[in-house]
């Protein structure tokens, strides 16, 4: 029978073992199951595809092929979790100057998709795992020995051995993808002083942090310090021939628009009035303005600003939608159909801009207005199947029209985008059992209930 004082060890031995396998587990879960907040904004969107399009064929991906979801999250970050996904966060937008550094960012992830790290983010996790394990046999074998000291020791150096090592297996995948995305931006005919700009920026904020630069202070990082990896990087942009390639002035304009508009909208109004004060006529600065003036309700201010854009560029459909928004969520909702039915026909059905049409014929109370806004709502869902704003204004539609089979069913599709399967599961199944059997619509009733018990299956494993 062994001591008591060796039961006690292995059994904390034990616990910390199940624990460190556990943070393994959890670690490897994918990023889509942390609950992150997505912006969605027709012109950020059609800004970020136009910047990451030419990088995606550099890296033979093909245009199109890559999305940008922007994350509304004050940090400056960027990640991939999967797939060809870049999340970018709203953070990062807003402390680029440049839309250079913003491409440098998205080339950078661009490495991470081509190397496939997310799918050897195991690989790093699965060594680190074997090490601790490891050591934690050795933990024990030392203590049945008697070694309690010894024990302990063995398996705090197994801690450290097997956090060293997933650390630099990081590390490694980061270089990988920075060289990588420096060649990107070399093959779009992009120059690199955007990248190395951004990194003098997290440079900045590792000083202003008081983060030590020395090279011995890297092993307890996942990602390289920025002055490395500025170091590494120079040479070779300087010695591209893209170098001293400006910026693109039409995509710059169009940042700066988005940058302020974005800012706008998340800022505290009264921070945004200062940042952008009144005599400021440009358009970023009415852009800003606009968006803070709705925010506080205060609308006549609102459309003044947007009226002064209008006045600038009276086709830019972003000013138009803009204008409809602010007149349909201050009760002038006939008002806001010429400008949003000007805005879906100027972006081809854009499917953030068709959705709010649709609302706003909705809202109206007009019967008369529900084919257009099926139509409407309908195209949008064909663009973007993934909306579920859509998707509950069609459920809305089919609901006034006394179609209630087809309104659960836009419901269950609502409800599977929004995390709700059991709600989805519930009106799927009752939206097939009312239509037409081997009609599209039934068919699809079927795939989403599939969809549903998919992810309640997946819901109850991760507890």
């Amino acid at each position: 029978m062994l001591p008591i004082d060796t039961m006690h060890m292995l059994s904390n031995l034990l616990a910390r073992l199940i624990a460190l396998v556990a943070l393994s587990a959890m670690l490897a879960q994918p990023v889509a199951a942390q609950g992150i907040s997505i912006l969605r904004d027709a012109e950020t969107e059609a800004l970020l595809q136009d910047m990451t399009d030419p990088l995606a064929e550099a890296a033979g991906l093909g245009e199109g092929a890559v999305e940008v979801v922007l994350v509304g999250d004050s940090s400056i970050n960027a990640f991939v979790a999967g797939g060809q996904r870049i999340f970018v966060h709203s953070g990062l937008l807003n402390a680029a100057e440049d839309a250079g550094e913003v491409q440098g960012v998205i080339a950078h992830e661009l490495g991470h998709i081509t190397g496939g790290h997310i799918n050897r983010f195991s690989e790093g996790v699965g060594n680190a795992t074997k090490i601790t394990l490891l050591s934690a046999l050795l933990a024990a074998a030392a203590a049945f020995a008697g070694g309690g000291e010894a024990a302990m020791g063995v398996l705090a150096a197994g801690q450290q051995a097997a956090q060293g090592s997933f650390l630099a297996f990081s590390r490694t995948q980061e270089a990988s993808a920075d060289a990588a995305g420096a060649q990107y931006l070399s093959d779009a005919g992009i120059s690199g002083r955007g990248s190395l700009a951004f990194f003098e920026k997290l440079q900045n904020f590792e000083f202003r942090r008081g983060i030590p630069q020395g090279q011995e202070r890297e092993y307890g990082r996942t990602h390289p310090l920025s002055g490395n990896r500025i170091s590494r990087l120079r040479d070779d942009y300087v010695a591209d021939v893209a170098w001293d390639t400006p910026t693109d002035p039409d995509l710059q304009r169009r940042f700066e628009r988005v940058k302020a508009k974005l800012y706008g909208y998340i800022a505290p109004s009264e921070r945004t009035l200062t940042a952008f004060p009144e005599y400021m006529t440009g358009i970023p600065a009415r852009y800003a303005r606009a968006y803070a003036y709705h925010k506080d309700a205060r609308m006549d201010d609102a459309l003044g600003e947007v009226d002064a854009l209008l006045s600038a560029e009276p086709d830019n459909p972003y000013f138009l939608e803009l204008r409809g928004q602010v007149l349909m969520e201050s009760g002038r909702v006939d008002e806001a159909l010429p400008p949003l039915r000007e805005a879906t026909r100027l972006t081809g059905s854009n499917p953030l801009i068709a959705s709010m049409l649709g609302h706003a014929l909705i809202a109206t109370e007009d019967r008369a207005n529900l084919d257009e806004a099926e139509q409407v709502l309908r195209a949008a869902i064909g663009r973007d199947h993934e909306n579920p704003f859509a998707w509950y204004q069609l459920g809305v539609v089919y609901g006034q029209r006394g179609d209630t089979p087809r309104a659960r069913l836009a419901s269950a599709e609502q409800q599977i985008l929004s995390g709700n399967p059991q709600a989805a599961l519930v009106n799927a199944g009752a939206a097939e059992q009312a239509l037409e059997r081997g009609t599209p619509d039934w068919i699809r009733a079927q795939d989403v209930q599939l969809q549903a018990r998919a992810q309640l299956e997946r819901m109850a494993e991760r507890r």
